[in-house]
């Protein structure tokens, strides 16, 4: 915790789960505002790129400037040039957010009342590895999607894994098959048409476009429901660990379909404010803003830093949800954006830092959780049973494997090859 904090309680808390503090102090700041639409993108010009990249976008053109495949020496150079400057820099930034925005990092009108720099000790990191994580009260779960893209015929694999230091804990898998004509008794001229329209505006082989809902919905709606699903129905452990974020796009949209927009809700209502105890971490976060508050901090220490109200706002507002969906998305907005949190914590100081989100209730807690799972691979610093889970998704359900029995069917009706894509062919 950090020195300005008062000190430290015993730790101590329900399923022997060690918290950094019992209750908040009452909040006095005015109510958060909405945020308003999002603006435009904004034309980059001339100017513009010659302050981010120090050169003019004509001459990065210009061939001429371009360096020969075997003279890289000076390529080399720059690159060593520049590493060294941009670290410097990064440097003296990371000093100045410790002096002047972790001291008001609390005082966002959008920040929860558990804001603020806490500092784990190796003592805290022990307990939860010897009260929480080694003896399976914390369990993992995370999911692969392989989707085999042809013309006649779409089949989309999901599978999700759920594991614990006490063992595997089970795995789930789903087929989904999508062909564009299913029905052979219409009228044949009409029926083509309609199939070739069908396949106009669906995205090329092994590519997705907004347009083409249906393949959103295969590749990602139903991999990251199961997740969640898997982790409120199937889990027995106290703590749950999930990768990515706890409401994702594709879950408050429903991908296109408003089926699993509502049952989607009912899970994350159940799984987020219900049973709350639960932490989240993504493993490429877009949000640089925080990813550099991050690098500022020091091994073992975490931020708690904002609520979803802000990110979750904008996906409806810009959604194309109606009538009682759109009504529906709002209440659970309302309801959950205040109370989950976002932060990032640094597990040691030769890795990232990484996001993670929780519960405002149990925010300390769950931090200690991911990143005392984080320390036990000191090259990466991520927590250790998301890459378990990934591992038991891609040995029984990977690409590889998924692609092999695919093909077999091609085959055994005499077309091994006629399906395949180019890349798939080279040798």
């Amino acid at each position: 915790m950090s020195p300005a904090d008062p000190p430290r309680e015993p730790l101590s808390g329900p399923d022997d789960v060690p918290r950094l503090r019992e209750s908040h102090p009452p909040r006095t700041d005015p109510p958060a505002e909405v945020p308003g639409a999002l603006e435009p993108p904004v034309e980059i010009d001339a100017a513009q790129f010659r302050a981010a990249t120090g050169e003019d976008i004509t001459r990065v053109l210009s061939l001429d400037t371009w360096h020969q495949g075997p003279d890289l020496a000076g390529v080399y150079e720059r690159l060593e040039r520049e590493v060294a400057e941009a670290v410097a820099q990064e440097d003296e930034f990371r000093d100045r957010i410790r002096e002047t925005v972790f001291p008001v990092i609390g005082s966002g009108r959008t920040a929860p009342p558990c804001a603020g720099v806490y500092e784990a000790t190796e003592a805290d990191i022990r307990m939860v590895h010897e009260k929480a994580l080694f003896n399976g009260g914390v369990e993992a779960c995370d999911g692969t999607v392989a989707v085999h893209d042809t013309l006649p015929l779409t089949v989309a694999q999901v599978g999700v894994a759920l594991v614990s230091y006490a063992g595997e804990q089970g795995s789930w898998v789903q087929r989904i098959y999508h062909r564009d004509v299913r029905d052979r008794g219409r009228n044949p001229i009409e029926g083509m048409l309609e199939v070739l329209g069908r396949r106009e505006r669906r995205a090329g082989l092994g590519r997705t476009r907004q347009a083409d809902a249906m393949s959103e919905l295969l590749s990602r709606g139903l991999m990251t429901y199961s997740e969640r699903a898997a982790l409120l129905e199937r889990s027995h452990a106290p703590w749950r660990m999930g990768h990515g974020q706890p409401v994702p796009y594709e879950l408050i949209t429903g991908s296109g379909s408003m089926d699993l927009l509502r049952e989607s809700i009912g899970v994350l209502r159940e799984l987020l404010l219900g049973y709350r105890r639960w932490v989240f971490v993504p493993s490429e976060p877009r949000e640089r803003m925080l990813l550099t508050l991050g690098d500022a901090l020091l091994p073992r220490e975490f931020a708690i830093i904002d609520t979803m109200e802000a990110r979750m706002h904008d996906v409806i507002e810009k959604g194309h949800l109606r009538g009682e969906d759109r009504e529906r998305a709002w209440k659970f907005y309302h309801d959950a954006a205040p109370r989950i949190v976002i932060g990032v914590y640094r597990a040691s100081k030769d890795v990232p830092p990484y996001v993670f989100y929780a519960h405002v209730d149990h925010a300390e807690d769950a931090a200690l959780i991911a990143m005392a799972d984080s320390v036990l691979q000191a090259h990466r610093g991520f927590p250790v049973l998301i890459d378990i889970a990934d591992s038991v998704c891609a040995s029984a359900f990977g690409a590889g494997g998924f692609q092999a029995t695919v093909e077999s069917a091609y085959a055994a009706r005499g077309r091994p090859f006629s399906y395949l894509r180019e890349r798939e062919t080279r040798e």
